[in-house]
């Protein structure tokens, strides 16, 4: 028998595959291993590098603050009692609007059972009242209504009705440092269609800094938790 013209039989790996496309295959696989190594050490380098300032800018980012100027109502927003009546009564003594807005929160649950036998247990409304009342602002001066509210979105809903009703036409929003730029997007998409001039005055009595918020766990706790809210509103409400 004459083997003189036969081709010679290609050797196979393990998997039975032709060794040149096995060698192919590893050297693919070698090669998006080595780019995903430098990859990494490209991205842990630039957050080595610039991590303070990349926290710095997640910090300031938050922050919506503008010049103050006179307005015809401060809105005074919930959450964070002191702070922000603190802030709310200080535009109010600067003479910049001549009414202060608070809304009612929703009452927490158990609240009506509590009464009870707590008869003066004060809710976030009535310690706002107590506070303005105790730097001598004329309760006159204080607007709120019946209806309660349990968001951000659902507190520039409220004051709208207020606003529309009463023919004003610019108001200064107080809320947290954290808080504003959500607060001030709200207000702006709620007020959309309608010429109201929307004064931003983040309440400089939080003490969140965001040059090192990320030092202090209640303020890294709390940017978390506003950048997850911010991304919600962005998605559910357009702001």
């Amino acid at each position: 028998m004459d083997y003189k013209d036969e081709t010679p039989q290609e050797k196979t790996d393990e998997l039975g595959l032709p060794e040149k496309l096995d060698k192919k295959r590893k050297g693919l696989k070698f090669s998006i291993l080595k780019w995903l190594i430098f990859l990494f050490f490209i991205i842990y380098f630039v957050l080595t590098s610039y991590r303070v300032p990349l926290l710095i800018k997640l910090g300031e980012y938050l922050i919506v603050e503008h010049k103050p100027q006179k307005a015809d109502l401060i809105v005074c927003l919930g959450g964070r009692g002191v702070e922000n009546a603190l802030a709310a009564i200080d535009a109010y003594k600067k003479g910049l609007a001549p009414y202060i807005f608070r809304a009612k929160e929703l009452k927490p649950d158990g609240l009506d059972y509590l009464k009870k036998t707590v008869k003066t247990y004060p809710t976030n409304f009535d310690l706002f009242t107590m506070i303005v009342d105790g730097f001598g602002i004329p309760e006159k001066m204080i607007l709120s209504s019946e209806d309660r509210v349990g968001s951000t979105i659902s507190e520039a809903r409220l004051v709208r009705k207020l606003v529309l009703d009463r023919g004003f036409k610019s108001l200064i929003v107080i809320t947290t440092l954290t808080h504003s730029r959500r607060a001030w997007l709200t207000f702006k998409k709620v007020f959309k269609d309608y010429d109201i001039r929307i004064i931003s005055l983040p309440s400089h009595y939080q003490l969140y800094n965001p040059k090192d918020w990320w030092t202090k766990r209640k303020y890294t706790k709390a940017l978390i938790i506003e950048y997850q809210k911010l991304i919600y509103y962005k998605i559910a409400y357009l702001i």
